[in-house]
Order: C-alpha cells, then structure tokens, then sequence
C-alpha cells in the first residue's frame, strides 16, 4: 500500500512538473478602457489554459512609443484599431494576428445621480465647471471626446472647462473624485450587465464620433511564445466575447 502511495505521489509530482512545463507566461499591453474586463478574462484565461497574464495598462499612444523602444511586450490591445495596423506596416507584429476585439462606447459621466441627463444636454448648459478628456493625442478615447464636441458646436464654449488626463484611466479618476462634475469616460468603466453602476451618464451616439475600433495584435516578442497566441485564441472564445459583451463593448 504505501509503495502504491509512493506511486501515486511520484505520478502526480511529475503530472504538475508537466503542466508548469508547459504553462508560459505572456506580457500584454491594455488599453486603460479595457481594465476590468481584461481582470476579468485573465483569470478564466490563466485557469483554463494554465498560462499566466501580466498586464499593464496606459493609454495607446503611449504604449506604441514603448513598443517602438523595446519594451519588452509580447501582446497588445489597443484602443485603436490604427496603431496595431502601424505596427504590422513597419513590421513589428505577427502576420495574420491583427484582429478587432472590441468596439468601444463613449459616455458622458457624471458621479452625481441625476446630473447628466438622458440625451447629454448638460453640456449645453455651461453650468459647469469641468469637463475631463482624455488626453486626444495619445488616448483614442480622448479623440473621440473632442470629435463630439465639435459635432455639438461646443468646442470653443468648453475649451476652458477641460481637465485632461494622462488616459482614460486618469479622465475617469477626475470625475469619481469630483475634481470635474462631469467627464467623457469609456462605458466599460461605469456598465456592468445592461446598466450604469453609479452616477449618471449618456451613452454617446456613434455618430457623433469615428468608430473605435479596438485591435489587438501579437507582437514579434510574443512570436515564439505559446501562450501568446493561447491568449489571442482565448479572446476571440466564447467565455472572453461574453465578458466583453457585458461591459458594453460591441464585437
């Protein structure tokens, strides 16, 4: 009995060995917007793969500026779907890895229940005295946010409310803090399951700005790493679309 014991022990020491053979690691670049989705599939990914995500997360301009210094990224998820397109033109992605993973919803957010109305006419008011952005030059949805505004006419009228942040991440920040009464932040980050969480918001229509197409990409450090192309198929699986779906992103 105790050399089956012994046995069985053995088995299952070298069963494990096996496993964490064969588990990698993989280093992704997150778009801010995507955070807590991205939380979310890490922990569905690392349990039914065995393979560990680290991610770090900034805004999307950024991060090609580090990708371009060699930043030691194997994946990326852009805010964008143009960056990762320039990436693969000057040759620094896998072909054939390109891929939309998401659609991106911009909203008008208020911290304040009851502040923002239905159809973002707040903005019109001028009874404010902030507005966070984020940042238009390397945040997508900073762009977006000021295509808005000049669809609305209302660029020169809030060119002195706005607070920008460094990314999306920071825009929100300024509104959950109450630094700004309002902001235009990413959906995903106020929307859980068909509703806004907290405060107050109106989901921006899409024509008001470009779409924001959201492309990830494997990129050449991730080339001969397994568990690169293991996360990009995990993505575009089931258990991942859903949890995209429930932030409010479109696929």
């Amino acid at each position: 009995m105790r050399m089956r014991l012994s046995y069985l022990a053995a088995t299952a020491a070298t069963l494990l060995a096996c496993t964490n053979a064969w588990a990698d690691e993989v280093q992704v670049a997150v778009a801010a917007n995507f955070t807590t989705p991205i939380q979310a599939i890490a922990k569905d990914f690392e349990k039914d793969t065995g393979h560990k995500l680290v991610a770090s997360f900034g805004a999307t301009g950024q991060f090609y500026a580090q990708i371009n210094n060699g930043a030691p990224f194997e994946v990326f998820l852009a805010a964008d779907d143009s960056t990762p397109a320039k990436l693969e033109q000057e040759k620094q992605t896998v072909a054939g890895s390109r891929f939309t993973y998401a659609i991106g919803t911009l909203a008008l957010w208020s911290a304040k229940p009851g502040y923002v109305d239905a159809q973002g006419e707040v903005l019109k008011t001028n009874d404010y005295k902030h507005l966070s952005i984020a940042n238009p030059k390397t945040a997508p949805y900073g762009l977006a946010a000021t295509q808005v505004l000049a669809k609305l006419n209302l660029t020169e009228a809030t060119k002195g409310k706005l607070v920008e942040g460094q990314n999306i991440t920071q825009a929100f920040q300024f509104v959950s803090t109450g630094n700004a009464e309002l902001g235009f932040v990413a959906l995903s980050q106020i929307y859980k399951d068909g509703k806004v969480e907290n405060g107050s918001a109106w989901i921006v229509p899409s024509s008001l700005h470009d779409p924001i197409r959201q492309d990830a990409v494997i990129l050449n450090k991730g080339k001969d790493n397994p568990a690169a192309k293991a996360f990009i198929d995990y993505l575009r699986g089931p258990k991942a679309t859903a949890v995209i779906k429930s932030y409010g992103y479109q696929i």
